[in-house]
């Protein structure tokens, strides 16, 4: 047990000299340090003053419990180790972990005694101290109880507040020169003793082979039997526990790895204090200093931080994730990553963490002239698990050895879980205002204007507030024109069809829906909170992370539940016991019937603008395509029942045009959702969908789809303006005929509609207006009114 001891008071040569009379006579009655013991016996002597008595008192005999600093690694889902973190590299074991070669070794080099003294080896240190005090010299002589409490020490001043107090503490554990080294020894001494009284010589020497360092960076027998030899320390032979045994008494010096031949040379002079011992046998003894220290090594590979996690299918960006998480938990912390010994299992899949890193780097190549990036991030539904996570980049925390496509910077998360900000979603941001849509009791086949066309921002409603009057002239990114239903504005991502469905919705309502499925901005330079109300936001101008647009439309996917993504799935301390973990949180963020609208109207984008690139086979999918006004961030974010992904491609550092360049060997004039980040995302649900079941989403209502019908009131007769009124408030879009009709209404007024009053139509629909020229003076008379149709002189209906 790593323990703490207040330090004593300092002493000068004479009060040096004094204690250590005491410290003989007293150990030489039997290693009995009480203190109702030590002031009778000493004062009894007559050689030491009461001052020195005093002195001796003082000196500290108890340890401080304090924990050890123990290695954290991180896990895939599947248990596979995806990196190890450590202050000290140290895996705490118990005596039945331990070869007895291993602890043979090192009593026969440390301590030959250990078994018959009590804490101190009296002959030995009394030798040494007289040495040092008289001579000048520096003499060891500390038995394994003294050396584990020195190591005790030097542990327990590693956990001080401050970097003063931790180098003070631990130079004071350390000094070995003059009278402060006398007091340091004997300080020691009167602890190991008191230790003796209340542990067993095995629990010490099991103590002292887990706290002691084996090398430049690796603590504790267990850690250096694995590291040296890649085997448990219950399987060390002699010869390996020779090396190791070594190596304590000057870790950098002795480090095998680090210089073998030196190395060798100390694992020799413990075989020969083994055979000294008689632990082993002449015929090892011979065998063993024969051995090259080269053939008996099988040095370990240690995955330590995150960089070492791209050994598992380029991990390192999903580990670094990880860790930050872990470090803005305040009921975890930073750093008992790196001293609490945790095994942290994480969501990872490894087999679709491969494929989504082959697919990126597919589509577009590490180290490609362009330098575009992309990215992508994988969530299950109904969990909220972040099964992969992959860039176009190589993770390198090396700030001053970067070599180029290299970065520490995670484009798929928050600011402060990667440095990103984010980029701006363009249409895949759509979606949000289609889910308001439905919420407000619209469906698919209501019509809107798509046409691209001069607006003004006072047609937006905000809060229930509209805004000022101030032009705008959004563009059409990709495809539509004219009057359309709301499925095709969404199959073909129509930006002034969705701007039309807007004037109809308040925006505050569209951002508190996108904000209830998780959706905010990615700080950084990005901002924080949710995405601002603005008209601009209905086509995506603010900047998210591809992780949290991957987890809204899980939302879809899972019939409404949302889950917060989640990369923990558990965290064990060093002895086994649960700690909490981040939760998923998962809600019913959204009705089924929504949900259920959501998908059947995102599963057409096939036919839009996704048309040609694969679907998922054998699965039922849906998506949306994004394109940001000038081609600076296309995306493609899109799900089955069981997973969902969110690919981005674009510069990473600002809004630059992805025109007219060459990309992986293609020469592209603009890109789209659907040139890259589409075809990626096909690629890997492909592959990774393999082998599951199909899962069909649920049939969405007629309502959502085919929506309310309603009669078309007749407006015959009535001024342009006044029908408009009339139809609007009845749920019609409506447009004007700009050519003008024979009817028996009076010429300017309205002669009738298309479709025609009376008729059931779905609310939405577009109306069309014919405005009356008055009575054809060639037809005959009519004998009667008219029924809201309009005529053209011959009694037929008239179509646009």
């Amino acid at each position: 047990m790593p323990a703490r001891s207040r330090q004593g008071r300092q002493v000068n040569a004479i009060q040096a000299l004094s204690l250590l009379v005491a410290f003989l006579l007293v150990a030489g009655l039997g290693g009995v340090l009480s203190a109702g013991l030590v002031m009778p016996v000493v004062a009894a002597t007559g050689t030491v003053t009461d001052t020195s008595v005093r002195l001796f008192d003082e000196l500290p005999s108890e340890l401080e419990e304090v924990v050890l600093p123990e290695k954290s690694q991180i896990l895939a889902a599947d248990g596979t180790l995806l990196a190890t973190f450590f202050q000290q590299n140290r895996i705490v074991v118990g005596s039945d972990q331990i070869s007895q070669n291993m602890k043979n070794a090192v009593i026969a080099t440390e301590d030959r005694r250990f078994y018959e003294h009590s804490g101190v080896d009296l002959p030995g240190m009394g030798r040494a101290l007289m040495r040092n005090l008289t001579q000048g010299q520096t003499e060891g002589a500390s038995t394994l109880t003294q050396q584990y409490v020195k190591n005790a020490l030097i542990q327990a001043a590693l956990t001080a507040e401050t970097e003063e107090e931790r180098a003070a503490a631990i130079e004071a554990a350390r000094e070995a020169d003059g009278i402060e080294g006398i007091a340091r020894k004997l300080r020691e001494a009167k602890t190991a003793i008191t230790l003796e009284e209340r542990m067993t010589k095995d629990e010490i020497l099991v103590a002292y082979l887990n706290i002691a360092q084996f090398g430049l960076s690796v603590y504790g027998v267990e850690a250096a039997s694995q590291y040296f030899f890649s085997i448990p320390a219950s399987e060390l032979n002699y010869l390996q526990a020779a090396t190791i045994a070594g190596v304590t008494q000057a870790p950098s010096k002795w480090d095998p790895e680090r210089d073998p031949a030196a190395s060798q040379t100390r694992r020799n002079e413990v075989l020969s204090d083994m055979l000294r011992e008689k632990y082993i046998t002449q015929e090892e003894y011979d065998a063993g200093i024969a051995a090259p220290i080269e053939s008996t090594l099988a040095i370990g590979q240690v995955r330590l931080g995150c960089m070492e996690a791209n050994a598992v299918a380029n991990a390192g960006y999903f580990c670094d994730y990880v860790t930050k998480i872990i470090a803005q938990d305040p009921e975890l912390g930073g750093s008992l990553l790196y001293r609490g010994g945790l095994t942290v299992t994480t969501t990872l899949d490894v087999a679709k963490q491969q494929i989504a890193d082959t697919e990126v780097k597919n589509s577009i190549p590490v180290l490609d002239p362009s330098g575009v990036a992309t990215a992508m991030s994988v969530v299950e539904p109904g969990t909220g698990k972040v099964l992969a996570m992959a860039q176009n980049r190589v993770y390198n925390t090396n700030q001053d050895g970067l070599a180029p496509g290299e970065t520490a910077v995670n484009y798929n998360t928050d600011n402060k879980y990667g440095s990103a900000s984010g980029f701006p979603p363009g249409s895949t941001f759509k979606p949000f205002t289609l889910l308001e849509w439905f919420k407000q009791g619209h469906s698919l086949s209501e019509t809107v204007n798509g046409s691209e066309r001069k607006l003004n921002e006072n047609m937006f409603t905000a809060c229930g507030s509209k805004f000022p009057s101030r032009p705008w002239e959004p563009g059409n990114a990709e495809g539509g024109a004219g009057y359309m239903t709301v499925q095709d504005a969404t199959r073909n991502s129509v930006n002034h069809g969705y701007l039309s469905m807007a004037t109809q919705l308040d925006l505050c309502n569209i951002m508190n829906g996108a904000a209830e499925l998780g959706i905010h901005k990615a700080g950084g330079l990005a901002g924080e909170g949710n995405f601002d109300a603005i008209p601009a936001n209905v086509i995506g101008s603010n900047s998210v992370a591809p992780l949290t647009m991957a987890a809204a439309f899980a939302a879809f996917a899972s019939g409404g539940t949302f889950c917060e993504p989640i990369a923990i799935t558990s965290i064990l301390d060093r002895d086994g016991n649960p700690l909490p973990v981040p939760a998923a949180n998962c809600r019913q963020a959204i009705t089924p019937e929504i949900a259920a609208a959501m998908n059947h109207a995102l599963s057409r984008v096939w036919s839009g603008t996704a048309k040609g690139v694969p679907d998922v086979a054998n699965h039922p999918s849906a998506g949306k395509t994004g394109t940001t006004s000038r081609n600076e961030h296309t995306w493609f974010v899109g799900y089955t029942a069981q997973m969902a992904a969110a690919v981005w491609v674009g510069f990473p550092d600002g809004m630059r045009p992805v025109q007219n360049m060459t990309i992986n060997g293609q020469r592209v004039r603009y890109t789209y959702g659907a040139t890259f980040a589409a075809p990626t995302w096909s690629r890997f649900m492909n592959q990774a969908s393999a082998g599951m079941p199909s899962v069909d989403f649920a049939a969405a209502a007629s309502t959502q789809i085919e929506g309310v019908r309603v009669s078309v009131p007749n407006v015959a007769g009535k001024s342009e303006d006044a029908a408009r009124t009339t139809l609007r408030n009845a749920g019609f879009n409506v447009r004007t005929d700009p050519t003008a009709v024979y009817s028996d209404a009076p010429a300017g007024t309205v002669a009738g509609t298309d479709p025609g009053s009376g008729s059931s139509v779905t609310r939405g629909t577009l109306i069309t207006i014919r405005m009356s020229q008055g009575r054809d003076p060639a037809a005959p008379p009519t004998g009667g009114g008219n029924d809201g149709n309009p005529g053209n002189g011959d009694g037929r209906g008239r179509d646009d």
